[in-house]
């Protein structure tokens, strides 16, 4: 197999292509025609084949070969193309698609609004979601599976936590908040009341469970969990039916005026709201532009729940 022709050879090639002539295609180049001539033969060596028949007094006649190597110069020169144009755009940090994974409630009550937000932007970059707890989208960011994670975190000694596999970013504080069914006419119930109902939350060791355990202990109480599931809307349909008494992050609720179903318990005097901490996790590096405009929709989405 022949080596590639000189692509300085190649391009010499189709200005005489797209002019006729070699005088022509020389003005164009800048070149004096014994020069565009000289070219034309090394590449027609190179190939071993004749390119262009010449007569003198009339236009360049191209041969069979010569059609398929002007078609192909053509491709590979629109491809060239097209991969500068890329070459460029990665230089500018600019991307085609970004793989992004989040913990479901964020998927179904923060992106869909994220999402149109960036549309009407007219950002091109595809968005590729990923519905993932954090847990199992860690690993994902580090072997490059994911661009970014949308994480959750209860506990400050919790995962994420500060690593040289990826960059953290704190979005803000999701408010969760403890709930009850509904009571139409009568007062809300207050935390003491809750006490002697069923509880919901999730399995014995999963970070909403020692966060509800640890909130308990320092308040000296003890609630009676019965129901275990890692499904906030199966916590959330429980709660609804007047089942049990549930901490539930607010994203999942702020939206209550239009399907009521819960009711906030009263918490006694002085006692500190909880919440978790929404996180941003990408591998260390300079972030494409993309990225950190997600991230600031991001925050301003959590800001909105937090009001």
């Amino acid at each position: 197999m022949k080596p590639q022709p000189d692509l300085k050879l190649l391009s010499t090639f189709m200005a005489v292509v797209n002019r006729g002539s070699m005088a022509e295609a020389a003005a164009a180049l800048g070149y004096v025609p014994s020069a565009v001539s000289q070219h034309i033969a090394v590449l027609e060596r190179a190939m071993g084949v004749e390119l262009l028949v010449r007569r003198p007094g009339s236009r360049l006649i191209l041969t069979a070969a010569g059609r398929s190597l002007a078609q192909a110069t053509e491709t590979l020169f629109e491809a060239t193309a097209r991969f500068q144009d890329a070459a460029n755009g990665i230089a500018n940090r600019e991307i085609a698609e970004l793989r992004v994974g989040a913990y479901p409630s964020a998927m179904s009550h923060l992106f869909p609004g994220i999402l149109s937000a960036l549309k009407l932007r007219g950002r091109g970059a595809r968005i590729r979601l990923v519905i993932v707890e954090t847990h199992e989208g860690l690993p994902k960011v580090t072997s490059g599976d994911l661009d970014l994670l949308i994480a959750y975190r209860y506990l400050p000694e919790d995962p994420p936590t500060a690593s040289g596999e990826w960059t953290i970013t704190s979005l803000g504080h999701e408010p969760l908040v403890l709930v009850t069914g509904p009571r139409p006419g009568r007062r809300p119930l207050e935390l003491a009341e809750c006490l002697e109902m069923e509880w919901t939350s999730g399995h014995a060791h999963s970070p909403d469970r020692r966060l509800l355990h640890r909130w308990a202990g320092e308040l000296g109480v003890s609630p009676d969990v019965t129901l275990e599931t890692e499904d906030l809307h199966s916590m959330l349909a429980v709660i609804r039916a007047g089942l049990a008494v549930g901490l539930i992050p607010a994203t999942l609720i702020s939206g209550e005026n239009d399907q009521p179903g819960v009711e906030r318990v009263v918490l006694p005097p002085g006692v500190a709201p909880l919440h978790r901490e929404v996180l941003a996790v990408s591998r260390p590096g300079i972030r494409p532009p993309i990225i950190n405009e997600l991230v600031t929709l991001m925050v301003e989405s959590l800001k909105s729940v937090q009001s």
